[in-house]
């Protein structure tokens, strides 16, 4: 595969550009030449052909050539609402969720989780994963950057619709949790929306946070009898709905 850089400006084809300072440093730092090749996307869907033209102290020009319209989406758009994890595993699930396809991800700060974040450190660490979001993108070929929301206390959120029109999930080990397969049996045109799933931190959700979600229309969803790592968790469950 060309190497793949995503530009923060719109891109127009059959014409010169020159790239956005990070494209443009990426460049540099790949060493790439004049009539190298490249692939280009701006997050508004498709990619384009182009070639770098000239390379300067800390300007780089393309050609951009034509546009295709390649899209490597995952049939289903499957949101996630994570109560974030500790360290740097949250780094990780927002890479591994991009990869996976996820279509955005809702950073929360619940009861049982550790991270807390406020103002320009919360500011902070949202580029920063939505800047990992772009690096992955580039990596696996998705041409559309899924939305890395702002930080906000679950309590908050979950008084707001998530998102419209989709199927809503909380993972859960109570008893009361059901299968996928047992939540949508007999139920017509299942899996055919979106998805909304939400999921706890170290520790998970307490009893209080999972009775809101499902008072507000989260069906309780298990993953099986053992017991997931909050990162492991939210993928699976990514992995398991956006392709169903």
């Amino acid at each position: 595969m060309k190497p793949r850089f995503h530009c923060t400006t719109a891109i127009a084809a059959h014409g010169p550009m020159a790239l956005p300072s990070g494209a443009a440093r990426h460049v540099q730092v790949l060493r790439m030449q004049p009539g190298d090749a490249l692939t280009l996307f701006d997050g508004s869907g498709g990619e384009y052909a182009a070639t770098v033209e000239r390379m300067g102290r800390s300007e780089v020009t393309v050609q951009v050539g034509a546009h295709a319209l390649i899209e490597r989406e995952a049939p289903r758009a499957v949101h996630l609402a994570i109560g974030m994890p500790a360290n740097e595993r949250m780094d990780w699930l927002v890479e591994k969720a991009t990869e996976l396809g996820v279509a955005s991800i809702q950073p929360l700060m619940t009861a049982h989780g550790v991270l807390r974040l406020a103002g320009e450190r919360a500011d902070k660490k949202r580029a920063h994963w939505q800047a990992i979001a772009i690096a992955a993108c580039e990596q696996c070929g998705r041409n559309r950057v899924p939305l890395i929301h702002p930080v906000r206390a679950l309590a908050g959120w979950i008084e707001s619709p998530p998102i419209d029109d989709a199927e809503r999930f909380v993972l859960s080990l109570a008893d009361g949790a059901r299968s996928l397969r047992d939540i949508r049996e007999g139920v017509p045109g299942a899996g055919l929306r979106g998805a909304c799933v939400l999921s706890g931190p170290e520790g998970g959700l307490n009893a209080a946070e999972e009775r809101d979600a499902t008072v507000r229309g989260f069906a309780p969803l298990t993953l099986g009898p053992r017991v997931l790592r909050a990162e492991t968790a939210a993928l699976a469950a990514l992995a398991l709905l956006a392709n169903r």
